[in-house]
């Protein structure tokens, strides 16, 4: 199981999804341009000491991300999603995807991904936080495909 950012904005949530990476052992792999600078104060804060133990990528864009994933579905989770989280069965290999804050994914995104996933919230909320979202997502999947 992996973790994707695609264009991040804030800083905060990347550190806490470093955080998530290496609590859990999972790859992060953040697709740029993002709204920082890597250098930010407030993602090292919010990494804390995580940073060695992570494993993080950089991708400059979607066209090297797609080109160095490697193998296993892209699943992107989007409050325009077609399975809610309960109803998805999840695989070892899955790339769980998130889109920015802001702006979430774009449509060629949409359109790449194999599988499209929401965590049910709900009507009158908007959405959850991006580092809350990928952390619901990933114990999910990781719970469900453990032996």
């Amino acid at each position: 199981m992996r973790l994707a950012l695609f264009q991040p904005a804030i800083p905060q949530n990347v550190g806490a999804c470093i955080r998530l990476s290496a609590c859990f052992g999972v790859e992060l792999h953040v697709i740029e341009p993002a709204g920082f600078r890597f250098d930010d104060r407030a993602m090292k804060r919010a990494a804390l000491d995580y940073g060695p133990l992570g494993h993080m990528t950089r991708h400059a864009g979607w066209n090297e991300f797609q080109r160095d994933r490697g193998p296993g579905r892209l699943v992107l989770f989007t409050t325009r999603g077609a399975t809610p989280l309960d109803g998805f069965a999840f695989r070892p290999d899955d790339i769980l995807l998130f889109g920015s804050e802001s702006s979430g994914a774009p449509d060629f995104v949409h359109e790449a991904a194999d599988a499209r996933v929401v965590i049910p919230i709900r009507p009158e909320a908007r959405s959850l936080n991006l580092s809350v979202s990928a952390g619901i997502a990933l114990w999910e999947g990781i719970r469900r495909t453990r032996s």
